[in-house]
């Protein structure tokens, strides 16, 4: 549950300031007639992220088999795509603004289907991989309820600080945001991997199931709770393999490296910009 709720207010509140950004840029040059395209994107976004979601949901009722060849897949596609999204956070967050605000421009011009599809792309973007890595993250805790709530948690706050922002309510280190929520996003990513590998090693696709390097189901039973705490955030289980255990290790190792060291390099402090634009849309 509190893995699912900080992906989705991560992921969340990085729509919440795409869509500030295009409402308020819309109206500081008087155009509130975009406006109804850009919800009408965004609606759609989230009607498809929903479909996704319900689609993955159905999985389960597939032949164990093949729900674990699924599954598997999908969890390292899901980390696949965190990952490539906390990079590109790290490494396009200075633009991001004159990007979308350079888009809209264009756009206005061109009639209300051009900004729809920015706002649908915009958000959409963020609806699929937070639908994709959810469901992954769920099949990793072994849990389906509490991971659903924790998320609908995380989307309400999200929301509800993206409000705030927008109407200068509450100012936020936005490069400390994304820097902190990009590092645990990455171990996160890692447990769901570790539980992809796992899944493949049980259907036979990856090597390596039965050498197990510990088991330690008598001090940490699986259906307790912070086994499930442990499973659910970090993909720690009580019985894991050496690959779990390496690729888990390498792929966190390097990719938080690597993201940290550019995270600090590049992400600007942006709240005196998100001010900025929060004023201006009320000019």
């Amino acid at each position: 549950m509190i893995a699912n709720l900080f992906i989705a207010l991560r992921e969340g509140l990085e729509a919440s300031l795409v869509v500030g950004i295009l409402i308020a840029y819309v109206i500081r040059m008087n155009r509130r007639d975009a406006l109804r395209p850009i919800w009408a994107g965004v609606g759609i976004a989230v009607a498809v992220s929903l479909l996704i979601g319900f689609a993955l949901s159905q999985t389960r009722g597939l032949p164990d088999s093949v729900f674990e060849l699924t599954a598997g897949l999908l969890s390292i596609v899901a980390c696949g795509l965190v990952t490539w999204m906390v990079f590109w956070m790290a490494k396009t967050a200075r633009s991001m603004r004159g990007n979308l605000e350079a888009g809209i421009e264009k756009t206005l011009a061109g009639g209300a289907f051009g900004l729809l599809v920015i706002a649908f792309v915009s958000v959409g973007r963020e609806g699929v991989e937070t639908a994709l890595f959810l469901w992954a993250a769920a099949q990793a805790a072994g849990q389906s309820l509490l991971p659903l709530l924790g998320a609908l948690i995380g989307l309400l706050i999200a929301v509800a600080l993206g409000f705030a922002i927008y109407r200068g309510m509450v100012r936020l280190d936005l490069r400390a945001f994304f820097t902190w929520s990009g590092s645990l996003l990455i171990i996160l990513a890692g447990g769901v991997l570790a539980y992809g590998v796992h899944e493949l090693q049980e259907v036979g696709v990856l090597p390596g199931g039965e050498s197990i390097a510990f088991d330690v189901s008598v001090a940490v039973p699986p259906e307790s709770w912070y086994g499930s705490l442990l499973r659910g955030t970090i993909g720690f289980r009580p019985e894991m393999s050496w690959l779990e255990i390496v690729v888990w290790a390498l792929y966190v190792g390097i990719a938080l490296g690597v993201f940290l060291r550019m995270s600090l390099r590049t992400l600007p402090r942006v709240t005196t910009s998100t001010a900025s634009a929060t004023a201006s849309s009320r000019a």
